[in-house]
């Protein structure tokens, strides 16, 4: 059973929420069986709950510890989904760094379908590190 935009809205902001708090169960909890994450504007795909799964170990154990500071800057809701733009602060090898994403959580049948994310390619690359090779044409 398909459910609303309003129950897909408060799950998208569970997985938002989830993400924050580091809780990997509840993050995977919010998505459909076999999501989808595009990233643009590399123009490449990540599909599947292994990927996902894989995907959010890393973010969590070595992605996360390095964001100093972020600020939603906007969101927004229509039928496809939560889009959400923050500006992160990210410490690195060479210093601290300032990027912008935006993040559109996809809306699927009951939960998440997975997320389309806008940024640069070095934060990209530092998000998906682990699956860069393994990621396939969008």
């Amino acid at each position: 059973m398909s459910k609303t935009v309003a129950e897909l809205t408060a799950i998208a902001h569970q997985h938002a929420a989830a993400e924050g708090a580091g809780d990997l169960a509840a993050t995977l909890a919010t998505l459909e069986a076999e999501p989808s994450y595009e990233l643009y504007p590399v123009a490449l795909r990540m599909t599947g709950m292994d990927r996902a799964r894989r995907y959010y170990e890393h973010f969590f154990a070595n992605v996360a510890p390095r964001i100093t500071g972020y600020e939603m800057l906007g969101e927004w809701t229509n039928e496809q989904g939560v889009l959400q733009e923050y500006r992160l602060r990210v410490r690195g090898d060479d210093g601290m760094r300032d990027f912008r994403i935006m993040g559109l959580l996809k809306f699927g049948r009951s939960a998440l379908s997975g997320e389309r994310l806008y940024a640069g390619e070095e934060l990209l690359r530092l998000l998906f590190e682990p699956l860069w090779e393994e990621l396939e044409p969008a």
